[in-house]
């Protein structure tokens, strides 16, 4: 938040300089020190201030000034900055215009003329004006406002687009906007829901991904057409290639889909990377990866999707959805995986409307006092489970193994053991989903007793296997049968090298069935689902594109 204004209004310069100078003195670290001469530049320096939507602690004025005396200028002041602490310079023969203006202005506190020495007749009064005033004090949400209904899909798309790029904003329920004055413009017969609310005071409503993109600035052309490594996927394996690649002086563009961090970014709490003994999110991990990226010069596009690779001799060329093209001496793909979809009834209808794949961060704060279910029993489910119990009364976790031991870290089970509010079903899976507007109940089968039965349930969080996101490589790459991209020995088959590796060298170690173009992270096939072994793919994939490049 920016330091809030202390102003002073004197007509007399020399006193004007003095009470500056004291009050600098003692509080420019934590306030911004404004002076004006004239009660009328006072008034306009304060209406600025409110135009710019900042804040002003204290306001000092004298009583004798010639076009406006003191109490007239902090009534005016007053029905501007309503919560200002307001104090009047006085001589002694206006102490009768002081007591009364305690009442007629609301006047906080009046000071006799000198005040000599500060530290005694200054500071004491005005050290308890502005305690006062912090305590009082509730700073109004000054960033993007995002305002609908809970279980609007659309209302789920935006909360997610600007989490996933960790842009700060509030959430609002429709219900409650007319209680913020802030909002009253913005709301209307005709407006439609969700609608998003900018700092400027400026709205959109139910803004596109691409639209709030640009509102945000956020970086989705590339500035220029080669580059010496394009990396496509921005999780872990990417972010580590890009911190690598460029800070080893490979021109270097990173492009992602959606945000960078991929699904790692998600991640509540990781506990058990290398380095962090009390663990950090994988939203944190990400900031800071995507900042030393940057750092040494690495250009990141997102949100922006490539779909489609070609080799043109010595270059890759990516075509991007929206026509454009970038080309790279060499190419990583580092997708990752996204969340297996259910195919039950009803889904569809109802994700983003109480069924959820991931989200677990940005969905979490609006369970408060709810009962939630999460799908699936490895780490990515666990961490999830543990960061809904800080708000959830209750987090059932539905697990079609016998348990969690197969497929979670043991350090997880154990928090998850020690939690009170998190009940594990083992045996058990989702097999329909009801609801008109949003999801109501939920059909379990037992899957040794075939069993099943309906639960009410409001929030269903999914997290089941994953899928790497790798259709658009199906006509130019190999791929195994479950659409991983097989890499160096993987693409031998009987011993020989496939027929779409054209050249007589073998294959890099991570290098696909197109020369100078490499793979790594989860999206490779025979990777380790793990974000430290990403990271370890990312990092290593800069030497052999170096070793590529060397032989161009």
């Amino acid at each position: 938040m920016a330091k809030p204004f202390i102003l002073t209004v004197d007509d007399d310069l020399a006193v004007l300089r003095g009470i500056e100078r004291d009050l600098r003195s003692k509080y420019a670290a934590n306030y911004r020190i404004l002076r004006a001469e004239s009660a009328k530049a006072a008034l306009e320096l304060l209406q600025q201030i409110k135009d710019r939507n900042e804040d002003i602690a204290l306001i000092l004025a004298d009583q004798r000034m010639p076009e406006m005396d003191g109490v007239h200028f902090l009534a005016i002041a007053r029905e501007i900055h309503p919560d200002a602490r307001r104090v009047l310079l006085t001589a002694y023969a206006d102490t009768t215009a002081a007591i009364s203006a305690i009442n007629e202005v609301r006047l906080h506190h009046y000071l006799m003329k000198p005040w000599d020495p500060p530290e005694q007749n200054l500071y004491p009064v005005l050290d308890d004006l502005l305690d006062d005033w912090h305590a009082e004090y509730a700073p109004p949400f000054r960033g993007i406002r995002v305002v609908g209904q809970r279980w609007n899909p659309e209302a789920h798309r935006i909360k997610d687009f600007l989490g996933r790029h960790q842009v700060p904003f509030r959430w609002v329920d429709v219900a409650d906007a007319a209680k913020d004055p802030t909002l009253l413009q913005h709301l209307s017969t005709d407006r439609k829901l969700p609608f998003v609310v900018f700092p400027d005071q400026s709205c959109e409503d139910c803004p596109a991904s691409e639209t709030l993109a640009e509102r945000l600035g956020l970086h989705t052309k590339a500035d220029t057409q080669f580059y010496d490594l394009v990396i496509v996927g921005a999780g872990p394996a990417g972010l580590a290639a890009a911190v690598y690649g460029a800070s080893e002086g490979l021109k270097t563009l990173m492009i992602d889909r959606e945000a960078p961090g991929g699904q790692a970014a998600l991640s509540s709490r990781i506990e058990n990377y290398l380095g962090f003994p009390a663990g950090l999110s994988g939203g944190d991990l990400s900031r800071r990866a995507v900042a030393q990226a940057r750092k040494f010069g690495c250009e990141i596009l997102a949100p922006q999707e490539v779909v489609q690779i070609s080799s043109d001799g010595n270059f890759r060329v990516l075509k991007l959805s929206d026509g454009s093209e970038v080309a790279g001496s060499a190419v990583l793909i580092a997708t990752g995986l996204s969340w297996r979809r259910l195919s039950i009834p009803n889904m569809d209808r109802l994700t983003g409307a109480g069924v959820y794949y991931g989200a677990a961060t940005t969905e979490a704060p609006t369970c408060r006092n709810e009962h939630v279910f999460v799908v699936g029993g490895a780490n990515s489910a666990g961490q999830a489970a543990m960061h809904f119990a800080h708000f959830a009364h209750k987090v059932t976790m539905l697990v079609r193994g016998d348990g969690l031991s197969a497929t979670m870290s043991q350090y997880l089970i154990n928090q998850i053991e020690a939690t009170p509010n998190i009940e594990v079903v083992s045996h058990t899976e989702v097999v329909a989903l009801d609801g008109a507007e949003q999801l109501e109940t939920i059909t379990l089968q037992n899957r040794s007793t075939g069993e099943t039965s309906t639960v009410a349930a409001n929030l269903l969080f999914i997290f089941i296997g994953a899928q790497p996101r790798t259709n658009w490589l199906k006509s130019s790459i190999c791929l195994d049968e479950h659409g991983f991209v097989l890499t160096g020995p993987a693409l031998k088959k009987d011993g020989q090298f496939t027929k779409r590796w054209p050249l007589v060298r073998e294959p890099l170690l991570l290098e696909t069935s197109m020369p100078g173009v490499f793979a790594a992270g989860d999206t490779r096939n025979g990777s380790v689902k793990r974000v430290a072994s990403g990271v370890g793919e990312g990092s290593v994939v800069v030497q052999f594109v170096h070793h590529f490049l060397a032989g161009l």
